[in-house]
């Protein structure tokens, strides 16, 4: 007896087979969408923070950070902000890559990482003698890293 495969199937099959490989590995086409989904994540979290910056520089916020026990405060500056937040961004991805690719789980471990790091990344603020806008500035400044990342770098990579 002859089967024969409905148009229905035979297009589900055939999506199924253009998402992805024999093997369960994503497509190039896959992949680079996953690639573009997750570098507009970061180029988002880089350009929100410098707006963030500005906006707060031009409301007064003078930046300006003192390391305990020295006596010379240091200014950070727009391209500070952005290259910190890129690299940590960059970092995000490459982790989440990484934990995609060794667990099943890569979504909710990143997460609780993600949120982990977040947490930490507030200990320095308390750390620094700076004014109380220039540390709630950066407190809005880590949290817009997390809001532009957890959602974007979450989203699962096509299989």
């Amino acid at each position: 007896m002859a089967t024969t495969a409905t148009p229905a199937a035979a297009t589900a099959t055939a999506t199924t087979t253009a998402a992805t490989t024999a093997t369960g590995t994503r497509t190039p086409a896959a992949a680079r969408s996953v690639r573009k989904t997750r570098a507009a994540a970061v180029a988002a979290a880089v350009a929100a923070n410098t707006a963030v910056y500005l906006g707060a520089a031009a409301a007064g916020t003078d930046f300006l950070l003192t390391d305990p026990g020295k006596t010379e405060p240091h200014h950070m500056i727009v391209p500070e902000i952005a290259v910190f937040t890129l690299v940590f961004g960059l970092l995000g991805w490459g982790s989440m890559a990484l934990l995609e690719r060794f667990t099943r789980h890569a979504r909710v471990v990143w997460s609780v990482l993600a949120g982990a790091v977040l947490a930490l990344s507030f200990v320095p603020l308390g750390l620094e003698q700076a004014s109380p806008a220039t540390r709630a500035a950066l407190a809005v400044i880590h949290v817009v890293v997390a809001v532009a990342l957890l959602p974007l770098l979450r989203r699962p990579a096509a299989r």
